[in-house]
């Protein structure tokens, strides 16, 4: 076991042990425990009650935090000619089509989101083994497959993010950074969890929402109280 830096401990000593913190609370404390010497991302992860194996209780979706997330989100627009020139407006930081299709058939995959349009969307399929373990495949329920490539593009700028169940029944996410304001953070983390709530399968039964952590890079989770977020 990694021994821990007196930064770490004293890190660990602000957290109670046991304790279940409010959504306010969790919020300023994720800031105060953070022993990165970088902007370090604060992450959510919000455990449902729902069984992943089972199609009609996938939970996927996108939302778009207030805040934004405080990262410099890199968009490729794979797009015909005509749509080139409302996507450079909008502020993607690639624009093209056969060019970049080459360039990811290579291996290159320095982006974080790509957006593209219905037409375009059968040269992406055989590029699916490269795309789809990176999380980058673009997708209509995503609105990453549209016709308004600007709007897309703007909304992934200013902060719209995607998220999806994993095996575990775990939502992963990231709704800031510790330099955010901890109101900031707080409203983040309740657009997310509002969402997901409106988003419950009725095929789920019991308690829907199970636990909530924040954390940030190298910091301990921090429980939030579920009833608080309600």
């Amino acid at each position: 076991m990694a021994k821990l830096t007196k930064k770490q401990k004293e890190a660990l000593s602000k957290v109670e042990k046991g304790r279940i913190y409010n959504l306010s609370e969790g919020s300023a404390l994720v800031k105060e425990v953070n022993t990165a010497k970088f902007d370090a991302s604060v992450d959510i992860a919000v455990r449902l009650g729902v069984d992943p194996r089972k199609a009609n209780q996938m939970v996927r979706g996108v939302v778009s935090l207030p805040h934004g997330t405080g990262k410099d989100v890199k968009v490729l627009a794979l797009v015909t000619p005509d749509k080139e020139a409302e996507a450079k407006a909008a502020g993607a930081d690639y624009v093209g089509l056969d060019e970049y299709l080459d360039k990811i058939k290579s291996g290159w995959t320095d982006v974080d989101v790509i957006v593209t349009m219905p037409a375009v969307m059968g040269k992406l399929g055989p590029l699916g083994r490269v795309l789809g373990p990176r999380g980058l495949m673009p997708n209509p329920k995503s609105g990453t497959v549209t016709m308004e490539i600007g709007k897309a593009v703007t909304e992934v700028k200013a902060g719209k993010i995607d998220f999806k169940v994993d095996k575990y029944g775990i939502i992963h996410a990231a709704i800031g950074k510790v330099s955010f304001d901890a109101d900031k953070l707080r409203e983040n983390a309740q657009e997310l969890i509002s969402t997901l709530i409106k988003m419950k399968p009725t095929a789920a039964k019991g308690t829907y929402v199970k636990s909530i952590y924040l954390s940030s890079t190298m910091s301990p989770g921090i429980a939030i109280d579920t009833k608080s977020v309600n």
